[in-house]
């Protein structure tokens, strides 16, 4: 027993102080609320043992963590006319609208979502109270022209908190049972619903179903119609939508609702509050 002891104590000191902080999380299992009392500033601090989600424009959100990490999803080097750098960007390039091709070079870490030279993105960036991975999955042509690009789109994976966070990027396809397994059960999902230029809305519906998240944040939307259509099909499969008119949200592992519920967050860049 002492010496069971001594070797989990030598583990635990071989490990990096940075690996240690970060709260375990469920992501890879069996495949199977948020606090939102007051509009919060992005400046403000973030609760212990939560996220905050914000959603700034089309397909980028800011992720921020109770230690100061920030994260911006589908990056387009647009966010506010504020003093403010990301640790971590992602980007997709389907349309212009998901990445950048000047990032700041302030910023610590910048991930490409899609494939160069034929080989895939491959991501695994663990710094201590974040880990972001992605899962490539395939862009395809609209109508008859074009080819698929192969990994040209990854859906990326935030574990923070406990919670896992994923980020559909501009998916075009049902992910695989591969993919599924490799995503692993989603806490949180931001997912593209404009019914057309990514996926339809019953396939978006059938993506939901498999993944049967806590919580759903629909984006990328150019209007009402395709919106509605989304909320309508999650309310029938038994959803919550809850209409916030908020552009944020803390969410912790410990007040995950419980009902699955999609929460309507209305976009808006950064400002100096």
């Amino acid at each position: 027993m002492l010496r069971f002891a001594s070797l989990v104590l030598a583990i635990v000191i071989a490990l990096p102080a940075q690996a240690q902080l970060r709260q375990p999380s469920h992501c890879i299992a069996v495949a199977g609320g948020p606090e939102r009392v007051t509009t919060a500033s992005f400046r403000d601090p973030v609760p212990d043992g939560s996220v905050r989600i914000r959603y700034l424009d089309h397909a980028m959100f800011l992720l921020q963590t109770p230690g100061g990490l920030s994260a911006m999803t589908d990056f387009t080097g647009w966010y506010g006319n504020v003093d403010f750098t990301p640790d971590v960007v992602t980007m997709n390039n389907a349309h212009s609208t998901h990445w950048t091709s000047v990032p700041d070079p302030a910023i610590p870490h910048v991930l490409e979502g899609w494939a160069v030279d034929g080989a895939a993105a491959e991501h695994y960036l663990d710094l201590g109270e974040m880990l972001v991975r992605n899962v490539p999955t395939d862009v395809l042509p609209r109508g008859m022209a074009g080819i698929p690009r192969v990994d040209g789109n990854s859906i990326f994976v935030f574990e923070v908190a406990g919670l896992c966070i994923g980020h559909l990027g501009h998916l075009h396809h049902e992910p695989t049972p591969e993919d599924y397994a490799m995503l692993g059960r989603m806490d949180v999902v931001m997912v593209a619903v404009d019914g057309g230029l990514t996926l339809d809305i019953p396939t978006v519906l059938s993506v939901m179903e498999r993944l049967r998240s806590s919580v759903v944040i629909p984006m990328h939307w150019f209007g009402r119609s395709a919106l509605d259509q989304f909320l309508a099909g999650m309310e029938e499969a038994g959803y919550v939508v809850d209409r916030t008119g908020r552009s944020d949200l803390t969410v912790s592992l410990r007040d995950l609702p419980d009902r699955p519920t999609v929460m309507l967050l209305e976009p808006r860049v950064l400002t100096g509050n």
